[in-house]
């Protein structure tokens, strides 16, 4: 398994290729706890976080945004008690990329640093 939390992301544009089905499945085994859903015709990654309380699960979602940021890559995130949901996705390609999966690692690695 590689570390991927530690590749680099790469400008993706409305041109840029979806993950194939051989990327997906290679690059899964690095975040094996993530679905991968179709949502609206779309593939997501897609996982549920559970905290300890709304304080811990607020500042979970913080670090995610932070993450966000960094690579200007924006997930939907629901934060609820107890409870963070993170779906990461290329929204200008409609479907998953390699940076999607980049995040998902980074976004596993942000929680485990909570633990």
């Amino acid at each position: 398994m590689s570390d991927l939390k530690e590749h680099s992301c790469e400008a993706c544009s409305a041109d840029a290729p979806k993950a194939t089905g051989e990327e997906k499945q290679q690059l899964h085994k690095d975040v094996p706890d993530w679905e991968i859903l179709e949502i609206d015709g779309e593939e997501q990654l897609h996982k549920v976080f559970k905290l300890k309380n709304f304080i811990k699960a607020l500042e979970f979602t913080n670090k995610i945004g932070e993450l966000a940021e960094a690579e200007d890559h924006h997930p939907v995130i629901v934060l609820e008690y107890g409870k963070v949901t993170v779906s990461w996705w290329s929204h200008n390609i409609g479907g998953l990329h390699k940076n999607d999966f980049i995040l998902a690692a980074r976004t596993d690695a942000a929680f485990n640093d909570m633990q």
